[in-house]
């Protein structure tokens, strides 16, 4: 069967990676209540959010592997309105060596939504005669059963069903995302709610789909009836705002009960990552799924090398001090620099980065080209409740309380300083600041 898969991407928000290189941003808006787009500061300043490192790899190129592992793919498409991009460009260029398989990127002209965009470049997907195609929210992190998927969806579906990757959460978590009342069965979806505001079922979206080209046909009715209703209003760019449709609310919520949604339920890891903290979560998830998929990307004890302890991923480059201790789940990036007595657990070390000796770091992402003096403690808390429990799912929207930004990891942005003899616990650091004492729950800017 011919296939393709189309990547939802996004773009950036105000002030964030702005320019060819990245980093060229308007500035830091105030830390407190946040919109969601820009819960990925300050990481986002400095790349695409879809190119930050995750277990040691771009983000988006986790859906890239497992998209080109499924027989009959044909094409993957990168979906998003970020501005052609130096760095995005590479990425595909490479990605396309690496995994043999065309991959593209289809940029909209603005934020359509996640119906919106696949609606306006419906002639692209379908080109070339693919039968069905996978779409995936990029800021979801899984094992991405997508084999399985396509096999159920050829029992339970036919030409014109579609199907939903759904999973498992509690009733507290199942608030946060899209609930799914589904037949016990059949797994027909029976009632879809997007973010309940009471519960409505323990079985949530996990952001991936599988459809077929039928699915147009609905997006085509919510933007037809969209447009009349602007039309009624007499607004002067409803044409505009009328392609912007969304998945979820606009289309799942319609189609739920009419036999033609089905959901199938993985027992895998999932995680969102919303925010830059919810990234060294997603970055354990995949540090543990490398045992059995990548097994090379995971460093190994070596005589006269560091302790590692538990899944640690080392990039070639970086220089690593055989006194250091690493692990469990600490992802170091191209470059780095790892002194003598090193102590890293549950962290991301970035591109460039410098530990000096004796340093701590806790539960942290240090940005690229950052550098950490003697004897220095950089910490931060778990944002998640179980921190054994590799399959427990995060509540990426645990730094945000009553609408206000509340650290509990910390994150150094790119090219920080931090001095020797400090401790840094809870904090999170906006770019190319040079710190002079010990700081606790705040935000630098």
């Amino acid at each position: 069967m011919p296939l393709k898969a189309v990547i939802l991407i996004g773009g950036p928000q105000k002030g964030e990676c702005r320019g060819a290189a990245g980093g060229q941003g308007l500035g830091p808006a105030p830390l407190t209540a946040l919109p969601a787009g820009t819960r990925f500061r300050p990481l986002s300043f400095e790349v695409p959010k879809p190119l930050f490192p995750v277990a040691g790899v771009p983000m988006v190129q986790h859906h890239i592997e497992a998209c080109a592992r499924v027989p009959g793919m044909k094409e993957i498409l990168l979906l998003g309105f970020y501005q052609p991009h130096e760095a995005l460009s590479r990425f595909l260029v490479a990605a396309q060596q690496e995994f043999r398989i065309p991959i593209r990127y289809l940029q909209e002209y603005a934020a359509l939504g996640t119906a919106g965009g696949i609606y306006h470049f419906r002639d692209q997907i379908l080109s070339g005669g693919a039968e069905a195609f996978f779409v995936l929210n990029a800021d979801v992190c899984s094992e991405f059963p997508l084999q399985e998927m396509l096999e159920f969806g050829q029992q339970h579906g036919d030409a014109h069903g579609f199907v939903i990757l759904g999973t498992t959460a509690n009733r507290t978590q199942a608030l946060n995302y899209g609930c799914i009342v589904a037949n016990a069965d059949t797994q027909e979806v029976q009632h879809y709610v997007e973010k309940p505001s009471t519960f409505v079922s323990e079985v949530i979206n996990c952001g991936v789909y599988l459809f077929t080209p039928a699915i147009f046909q609905h997006i085509g009715e919510v933007f037809q009836r969209q447009q009349q209703e602007l039309a009624l209003e007499e607004s002067s760019n409803g044409w505009q705002r009328a392609e912007v449709i969304r998945l979820e609310q606009d289309v799942f919520t319609a189609l739920a009960g009419r036999g033609k949604l089905y959901v199938y339920k993985t027992d895998g890891f999932w995680s969102q990552i919303k925010s830059a903290g919810s990234a060294i979560y997603a970055s354990r998830l995949y540090l543990n799924q490398y045992s059995k998929t990548h097994p090379e990307r995971l460093a190994q004890n070596k005589p006269g090398g560091p302790v590692i302890r538990g899944n640690v991923y080392i990039h070639p480059t970086a220089s690593i001090d055989s006194t250091a201790v690493l692990g469990p789940n600490v992802s170091i990036g191209e470059g780095v620099t790892v002194g003598a007595g090193v102590r890293v657990r549950e962290s991301i070390v970035l591109h460039g980065a410098a530990l000096h000796d004796h340093t701590c770091v806790l539960n942290t992402i240090v940005g690229w080209d950052s550098t950490i003096g003697r004897w220095a403690r950089v910490e931060g808390t778990p944002s998640d409740p179980n921190p054994n429990d590799p399959y427990a799912k995060i509540d990426s929207e645990s730094l945000f309380r009553d609408g206000r930004l509340t650290p509990s990891i910390t994150i150094l942005g790119c090219s920080v300083t931090i001095p020797a003899e400090v401790v840094i616990l809870n904090s999170i650091v906006l770019p190319h600041k040079e710190l002079s004492r010990s700081c606790k729950n705040q935000i630098i800017l």
